[in-house]
C-alpha cells in the first residue's frame, strides 16, 4: 500500500501545483529535495508573490514527504508502542492568498505504518482532509467548498460527509480563543482496515478526496481574487492570520509530529503566513463584515 499512496501523492502534488501555477499567473513553485538524516526525505515546492505583484498567493506550499526510521520515545507514548519503527508519507499544502476576500486553504492526505522488531506491519491507517478559512465569508464560498467535499464523501458512504466534518470543526479550533480556525471543511484520522472497509477501499476514499481538492477551492480563487480591498481589510487578514500561527503552533498535531520526529523544519513551518498581527485586545466594529465572521467562527454551522 505505502508503495501506492507515495506514487498518489507524487502525482498529485504535479497536478495541484501546475493548477496554483495557473491560476496564480505571476509567480512559479520552487523546488527543494531535501533528505531526513535518520531515513527518508521529501520535495517541497514554495510559492511567493510581493504584495505589489500581479500574483494571487503571498505565500503557499506544496509538500510531499516519505520518512521512516526508529518512532521517537515520545511518540511511542503517543502511539502506545515500544521499541518500534515507523514509516509516514503524505502531501500537506497550505496556501495563503493576497487578496484578503479570496480564504486560505489547507490539506494533508497521509498514510502510516508502525513495524515490530522483526519488521512487521503491525498497524497502518490513512488520515487527512481540507479546509477553509476565510478572512470574510462569503456564503456561497462555503457551500461550494463543502458541497464538494460531501459528494466526493458520498460516493463511498453517505456517513462520511457529516462525520468527518463534524471532527473538522471539533479539530480546528482553537480553545483559547473558543472560536473555530475556519469554517471547516473534512477531517479524519486512524481510517483503518475493517470487514466494512479493506484498506484499498480506504485508499480509494482519500485519494477521492485529494482529487477533489482543485475544484473545492479554484473556483472561489477565481472568483475573489480581482476584488479591490482597503488597507483595513488587509489588516483584519493579517491579524486573523495570527490566529492561524496560534493553532498551528499550539494545537496542530502534524506540526508536533514533525518537530518530534526530527522533520525538516523549513516545511514544518511552511505553513505559517509572512505577514501577521496581534493587535491588543482587538475586537471589530459591531454589526460589521468583520464581525460576522466571528459569529460563525464561534457557532459553525451546517453548509449543505
Amino acid at each position: 500500500m505505502k508503495e501506492q499512496f507515495v506514487a498518489y501523492i507524487r502525482n498529485l502534488q504535479n497536478t495541484i501545483t501546475e493548477g496554483i501555477e495557473k491560476i496564480d499567473g505571476a509567480a512559479v513553485f520552487k523546488e527543494d529535495i531535501w533528505k531526513r538524516p535518520e531515513g527518508g526525505g521529501g520535495r517541497s515546492r514554495v510559492i511567493e508573490n510581493t504584495t505589489d505583484s500581479n500574483g494571487v498567493f503571498e505565500k503557499g506550499g506544496v509538500n510531499i514527504s516519505e520518512v521512516h526510521g526508529k518512532l521517537p520515545e515520545s511518540m511511542q507514548q503517543y502511539f502506545g508502542v515500544t521499541d518500534a519503527n515507523f514509516f509516514a508519507c503524505g502531501l500537506s499544502l497550505v496556501l495563503h492568498p493576497i487578496n484578503p476576500f479570496v480564504p486560505t486553504v489547507h490539506a494533508n492526505w497521509r498514510y502510516f505504518e508502525l513495524y515490530n522488531e522483526a519488521g512487521e506491519v503491525v498497524n497502518s491507517w490513512f488520515g487527512g482532509g481540507q479546509d477553509l478559512t476565510p478572512y470574510y465569508l462569503f456564503e456561497e464560498d462555503a457551500t461550494h467548498f463543502h458541497s464538494v467535499c460531501k459528494r466526493a464523501c458520498d460516493a463511498h458512504n453517505p456517513e462520511f460527509y457529516p462525520n468527518y466534518k463534524e471532527k473538522c470543526d471539533a479539530y480546528f479550533y482553537n480553545a483559547h480563543r473558543e472560536e473555530a480556525r475556519g469554517i471547516g471543511g473534512l477531517f479524519f484520522d486512524y481510517l483503518k482496515a475493517s470487514e466494512s472497509m479493506q484498506s484499498q477501499d480506504w485508499y480509494n476514499f482519500v485519494a477521492e478526496v485529494g482529487d477533489s481538492f482543485l475544484d473545492a477551492y479554484l473556483p472561489i480563487v477565481e472568483k475573489r481574487k480581482d476584488l479591490p480591498f482597503t488597507e483595513a481589510q488587509r489588516n483584519w487578514q493579517e491579524i486573523r492570520r495570527g490566529r492561524y500561527v496560534e493553532f498551528n503552533l499550539v494545537h496542530d498535531k502534524g506540526t508536533l509530529f514533525g518537530l518530534k520526529t526530527n522533520g525538516r523544519i523549513e516545511s514544518i513551518l511552511m505553513s505559517l503566513p509572512p505577514k501577521v498581527q496581534w493587535i491588543y485586545d482587538h475586537h471589530p466594529e459591531a454589526g460589521s463584515d468583520e464581525e460576522k465572521l466571528l459569529e460563525v467562527l464561534k457557532n459553525p454551522r451546517a453548509w449543505v
